[in-house]
């Protein structure tokens, strides 16, 4: 599942990895025009696009990580993987912003007036800072606003699945301590840490590909 800045072309340096060692990927491609759909909306059209796929592991990254209860759900997921990723916690979104958003999100982050896929500079600032210059080209040409408004002010309730998350050491937008923090509170897991900022499946497909590669899930 892509993020809230790029488009499932983001996915293909990864895709390609996990295709050569014998998995199966989906990277589904969620609507942009409709910010009113709320978690269950993505998770219909998640579910139709995965397929037959059957007990998936769930990798969402970024601003995705909203949405993948209602995902994991839908398409009975059987493990799921946060990449520098926002884990729902005890209220919505909206709420847990109006206490601290100091918490969660860089300084610099948060003194956004726009969002970072208005200006290329910015999003190689703050997404693509530790890529060398192919990589910038390819993570500039993946840009795509997502903005699933109406899910940041629903409680999205976390499944009971095991879960694995990927924590990016130099990540510009979300605060590694947060990240490090929620992933031991709410998922009750330790974070798997590597180097690198916010996009890894950009910068490190193949440190991405190996974490996702060595998921052993339950099978159904």
């Amino acid at each position: 599942m892509h993020g809230t800045t790029q488009s499932p072309a983001s996915w293909r340096p990864v895709e390609e990895l996990l295709r050569h060692r014998g998995h199966r990927t989906v990277a589904v491609d969620l609507p942009t025009d409709r910010p009113d759909l709320r978690a269950v909306d993505y998770a219909a059209i998640v579910r139709a696009q995965a397929g037959d796929a059957l007990a998936p592991v769930l990798v969402g990254h970024s601003g995705a990580g909203l949405l993948m209860p209602a995902i994991a759900r839908a398409v009975a997921a059987s493990h799921l993987v946060w990449v520098a990723a926002m884990i729902p916690g005890p209220v919505s979104l909206a709420d847990e912003l109006t206490v601290d958003t100091g918490e969660m999100f860089n300084p610099e982050w948060r003194s956004l007036t726009e969002p970072p896929t208005a200006d290329p500079v910015v999003a190689a600032y703050f997404l693509f800072h530790d890529c060398d210059l192919a990589g910038v080209r390819a993570g500039l040409r993946t840009l795509r606003l997502f903005y699933p408004a109406a899910t940041y002010r629903e409680v999205h309730e976390l499944p009971d699945l095991p879960s694995t998350y990927v924590l990016p050491r130099e990540d510009r937008t979300l605060r590694p301590s947060w990240m490090r923090q929620a992933a031991r509170e709410r998922l009750g897991v330790e974070a798997i840490e590597v180097d690198g900022g916010h996009c890894p499946q950009t910068s490190r497909p193949s440190t991405l590909a190996g974490v996702l590669g060595a998921v052993r899930p339950a099978r159904p």
